[in-house]
């Protein structure tokens, strides 16, 4: 059996050119790196503007396990599916993360025969948009201390500071650490740390921005620190937002690549799904709406974080309205959440998947809620059982939900026709009625309780007294009417990631809550978020090499 990366390898490609033509679009408005990846001119997106929009499809899932659900893999297979069926469509994801990549989780191309392509270029360097992120966000960072030791006209107290560095790789020695020592030419000492780029508030805003020019205002919104007095310090007053955008503006262009079976895909962005909203870029969710008849995304994680955060922020501010949400499931992973170790998870066990649906049943309920129809998704695997498949099947039909076997990962395209079919059912069906689930109007611990209540089934929510102060803080500074964004474990709907299944009744704790003015949105801390995660025992990146001809291997 193949890896990824030596299905990837052997993959025939065509020149981007002809992929981009494939959209209508000449080679004058694609700005190329190298034969097989493209950018996207800003011409292009703003001539993109007016024309009609085709249908948008979200793909999700249910609670992620270890045994894994197969998200994005099931996305590109998707794609590729809709295209067999002669549909015109583009595939719209995130970019991978090379922390990531070098830790534990691995890429975000997709898998087996259902991958983006170049692999190995999309999940290292790329086109060096994350590098762009990661130079931009601590050019800031560089320019509050500067600020500081240069007289700091602003009062900033060194305290307050709450702009931290960042950089794209797990290093777990970087969440904690002390700057500017060495004597008073070298800065004033104080406390600070490292984020992955990922959490990067500048990530955010790079992937909800509409523009070059939005970009730069919301970057000057940033509120990096405090002054003595208690007032928020601004990038804009730093004077550090029109650099930043310069750094950017290269980054903001979304990246054309293709699938292995040729079907355009543009990737751009990566925002965690916790400390962000877990989505691909505005730009180019709607470039690809404007350029094919179906556009197939992503959110990160769940449904409970990555869809709920897609709908209520990132439709929001884009004003998209989806016509259609795929649930990604796995007889395995229904397996886990109904109580099976992983070790066991080949063996059969109807019993164990009956119990386990709950969690699946959980998400079609949330999912429904935002006005969208919706299909279940199941991604196979040929330990699955008919009498398992029949009882997914069985209970999604008593919620009038249909199920649609997914086979991409070993088939590609041909393993997606029946998913694709019932897509394609789906988005034209004009059942969608999309509609956040709050109104911006509430306060934020109404937006807090109803996420918590109606999308986790939480009974109750308590506040951590940082929490209470920031809240109000925010709400007198007038970021009272901004979406939250909830940071909390991906693996539970509650905020402790051993209550698998459906908990209910539960109590939720906010432990602190933060505001990322330029994005947008408040984030809504609870459980212990890492935005800095660390290296496992033995790192993927112990098996990734390189020839002498430059060929890589190991990268999954």
């Amino acid at each position: 059996m193949l890896s990824d990366i030596e299905i990837a390898q052997q993959a025939k490609m065509l020149p981007i050119t002809e992929v981009a033509a494939k959209l209508g679009i000449g080679e004058e408005d694609i700005e190329m790196y190298g034969r097989y990846k493209a950018k996207l001119s800003m011409d292009l997106i703003r001539r993109m503007e007016d024309k009609p929009a085709g249908k948008l499809v979200l793909v999700t899932a249910i609670t992620p396990t270890p045994a894994g659900e197969g998200k994005s893999t099931t996305t590109v297979g998707l794609a590729q599916g809709l295209a067999k069926i002669d549909k015109s469509v583009i595939v719209a994801l995130r970019e991978p993360s090379l922390g990531p990549c070098m830790g534990v989780k691995g890429g975000a191309a997709g898998g087996g025969y259902s991958q983006v392509v170049p692999m190995e270029d999309i999940n290292l360097h790329f086109t060096g948009d994350f590098h762009a992120i990661t130079s931009a966000h601590m050019l800031l960072s560089a320019m509050v201390d500067n600020h500081v030791q240069q007289g700091n006209a602003l009062n900033i107290d060194p305290r307050r500071i709450v702009w931290k560095r960042v950089v794209d790789m797990n290093d777990r020695e970087l969440r904690n650490i002390v700057v500017g020592l060495g004597g008073k030419a070298h800065g004033v000492p104080r406390q600070d740390g490292f984020d992955i780029t990922v959490a990067s508030e500048v990530m955010a805003i790079l992937c909800l921005a509409s523009s070059l020019h939005d970009l730069k205002e919301r970057l000057s919104k940033i509120i990096v620190a405090y002054d003595y007095n208690g007032k928020p310090v601004t990038a804009g007053q730093i004077k550090a937002h029109g650099a930043m955008a310069a750094l950017l503006k290269d980054a903001v262009k979304p990246n054309l690549v293709q699938t292995l079976e040729n079907v355009p895909a543009i990737i751009h962005g990566g925002p965690f799904a916790n400390i962000a909203h877990g989505c691909n870029s505005v730009m180019a969710t709607k470039t690809a709406m404007k350029l094919a008849d179906y556009t197939i995304t992503e959110a990160g994680f769940g449904a409970d974080l990555g869809a709920e955060k897609f709908f209520d922020i990132k439709c929001r501010y884009a004003g998209l309205k989806p016509d259609a949400v795929v649930l990604v499931a796995t007889v395995r992973a229904l397996k886990m959440h109904g109580g099976v170790p992983k070790t066991d998870l080949t063996a059969p066990n109807v019993d164990a998947v009956k119990k386990g649906i709950v969690n699946l049943e959980k998400h079609i309920e949330n999912i429904k809620k935002f006005g969208l129809p919706l299909v279940v998704a199941i991604n196979i695997f040929a330990q699955d059982t008919p009498e398992e498949l029949e009882a997914v099947r069985a209970h999604c039909a008593a919620h009038g939900v249909n199920v649609a076997l997914s086979d991409v990962f070993a088939k590609g395209g041909a393993g997606g026709v029946e998913l694709a079919k019932e897509v394609v059912a789906l988005a034209e069906s004009g059942k969608a009625d999309f509609a956040p689930i709050y109104a911006s109007e509430l306060t934020l611990k109404e937006k807090i309780a109803t996420v918590a209540r109606e999308i986790y089934g939480a009974g109750d929510v308590v506040y951590a007294k940082e929490a209470e102060t920031a809240l109000k803080d925010f709400e007198s500074l007038g970021y009272g009417n901004l979406p939250i964004c909830m940071a909390k474990t991906q693996y539970s709907f509650s905020d402790d990631p051993t209550l698998l299944g459906r908990p209910s009744g539960f109590t939720m704790t906010i432990k602190n809550c933060r505001i990322s003015a330029g994005a947008g949105f408040v984030v809504v801390l609870t459980g212990d978020i890492m935005t800095m995660p660390g290296l496992p025992k033995v790192p993927a990146a112990e098996k990734i090499d390189v020839s002498d001809d430059g060929v890589i291997s190991g990268l999954f």
